[in-house]
């Protein structure tokens, strides 16, 4: 097997997808809920299910479905601090899914370019990064506060801003996620999209999607390049 000679470069989602991370996003999603019930999202269409990343659905389409768009974006900017603050409390323990590393040298090894696309601030991708001993093997980073909070994942914008960065165009990457954030963001952006199950989404919700090209993790699809 190998990559798609329309690929110029491949892009990995970080948390959930690339590396193992300890972020508690029940809490971080929680942290985002209250300021939702805090300038009138009702309690009662809230669904606060634990273990669920970014569980953020039911408020957010609750202020879309009422016209309140913008405010999604200001509750983002609100919270950043208490985000980062959640994001770092245990980044040392961050580490690497199995064989991430051999896909990223593999992927160098074909003369392709690497990136991260990540909803996690830029001080937190870059200290899991050097954690993970996998910064020298990303050409390229984009973070959630690098650009307008307007244009982080899933907006297709984040894709563009990537593409820029390491010189290709969105639809020359095949970008690898376990959300569907990571999903509507390469798929609006006309960009490559693998699925894969180390996150919170099963082989059953990618199926919903109609996403039909998933893999256990980067390192299941790293064993089907090889062989």
């Amino acid at each position: 097997m190998d990559i798609d000679t329309r690929y110029k470069a491949v892009c990995f989602d970080m948390d959930g997808t690339l590396l193992d991370t300890k972020v508690d996003y029940e809490k971080m999603s929680n942290v985002i809920f209250d300021e939702m019930v805090k300038i009138g999202v009702p309690e009662e269409v809230i669904d606060r299910s634990e273990g669920f990343k970014f569980n953020l659905d039911s408020g957010v389409n609750y202020l879309f479905s009422q016209g309140r768009a913008d405010e999604v974006y200001a509750i983002g900017i609100k919270v950043a601090k208490i985000a980062r603050d959640i994001e770092m409390e245990k980044v040392d323990e961050a580490k690497p899914f199995p064989k991430a590393v051999q896909l990223l040298e593999w992927i160098h090894s074909k003369g392709l370019k690497t990136g991260l696309l990540t909803r996690g601030c830029r001080e937190y991708a870059l200290a899991a990064m050097e954690v993970c001993g996998v910064a020298d093997l990303l050409d390229g980073v984009v973070a959630r506060d690098d650009y307008p909070e307007s244009e982080a994942k899933p907006s297709p914008k984040a894709m563009e801003h990537i593409a820029e960065i390491l010189s290709v165009k969105p639809e020359e990457i095949l970008f690898f996620g376990d959300h569907v954030f990571d999903y509507h963001c390469a798929r609006d952006a006309g960009s490559g999209f693998v699925g894969v199950l180390t996150g919170t989404y099963t082989k059953e919700d990618w199926e919903e999607m109609e996403v039909t090209d998933v893999y256990e993790s980067v390192g299941d699809y790293y064993d089907h390049l090889i062989h």
